[in-house]
């Protein structure tokens, strides 16, 4: 495994980052699709044994059970040194006041829940998992340089918003002299492009390095369109048909198609020509893979290799339309309303 810097951290990180969302005890969480304790340490450990030693998780996940899981097994097959922890906080962990949120008595009580439940003297990696438009960001910020200088917390990093709130976010670190986001978790592949109109190119700009989510669009570019539902998690992903409408249908099928073609010319799977062309892109760090075997971690570990030609990313590309941007939307209920309001939505040009 070659590693690579985050951003222009002197941070090293595997080009391929596992996300632990699908890591959590059935029940609290993602019933139909989480997988336990002993199919998930499988699956670390042999991440871990590829040369992978990124490892992304939230606190909301499972409600805390991904991050316990995630721990405990990094602590038995990986040396604490060597591996890089990221977690996010901002959404529900418990109902009442003061139960999410970026304040900063929410930041103060989260990073140390987090810790707790990672069973680690220190966070590689916090994010916040979307914006928290009910507290200044000023306080958030301040309490999030906080915890690095407690030494809670090496790096920070942000997740999917609009590319002006990011801006302002580190002109205000900038400004104030307080610890930058170093890294942004996007939402970004082939049928999903929107953030190469402003967000890639500010964190271009600013040396930010995208860490991308659901970078084979929840399973569609890794298999035939009509088996976009086959898994356990695709029969049950709300969140995705809001994500990929029937307005982009077309677009997204020829897209699938261009992915089939490339592959089957290389004889290899459509993920990895889908993950080779997330790699092809300077400002990708490490797409994250939410490997549920150990068949897609070495999917993913293979695309490292492919190097895509210009006539080959050229017929990846042409068949994309634009489409509505869900990146400030902060969580599944805003979206429902957003799409409420657009009946009539077709492609923008």
């Amino acid at each position: 495994m070659d590693y690579v810097k985050l951003g222009t951290t002197g941070l090293d990180v595997s080009p391929i980052a596992i996300g632990a969302m699908s890591y959590g005890e059935p029940g609290r969480g993602h019933p139909v699709w989480s997988l336990g304790e002993e199919e998930s340490r499988l699956l670390i450990k042999h991440a871990v044994e590829r040369g992978i030693n990124f490892f992304d998780t939230a606190n909301v996940y499972s409600q805390g059970s991904s991050e316990e899981i995630l721990g405990r097994a990094l602590r038995d097959f990986a040396s604490r040194n060597d591996v890089v922890i990221a977690t996010k906080l901002r959404n529900p962990m418990r109902s009442g006041p003061n139960g999410k949120g970026l304040s900063r008595k929410a930041v103060m009580a989260e990073v140390d829940h987090s810790l707790a439940r990672l069973g680690t003297d220190y966070i590689d990696l916090y994010q916040v998992h979307r914006n928290d438009h009910a507290t200044p960001l000023e306080e958030t910020l301040e309490a999030l340089h906080d915890v690095v200088k407690a030494g809670k917390v090496r790096y920070l990093g942000a997740s999917s918003m609009p590319a002006w709130e990011f801006a302002k976010a580190l002109h205000l670190q900038r400004a104030h002299g307080w610890a930058r986001f170093v890294s942004m978790q996007d939402h970004y592949n082939l049928l999903a492009r929107e953030e190469e109109r402003e967000m890639i190119p500010l964190c271009l700009d600013e040396g930010v390095g995208t860490v991308v989510w659901s970078p084979l669009a929840r399973g569609r570019l890794a298999r035939a369109w009509a088996d976009a539902k086959a898994t356990a998690r695709g029969g049950d992903d709300g969140f995705a048909d809001m994500l990929y409408t029937p307005a982009t249908e077309a677009s997204d099928r020829a897209v699938v198609d261009a992915v089939s073609r490339v592959a089957e010319a290389r004889g290899v799977g459509r993920a990895q020509i889908a993950l080779a062309w997330l790699h092809s892109k300077p400002v990708v760090t490490a797409p994250l893979v939410g490997a549920s075997t150990t068949r897609q971690i070495d999917d993913a570990v293979a695309s490292l290799s492919i190097g895509l030609g210009d006539e080959e990313i050229s017929a990846l590309e042409a068949p994309y339309t634009p489409r509505h941007d869900f990146q400030g939307i902060s969580d599944e209920d805003e979206i429902q309303a957003v799409m409420a309001r657009l009946p009539q939505f077709t492609t923008a040009s």
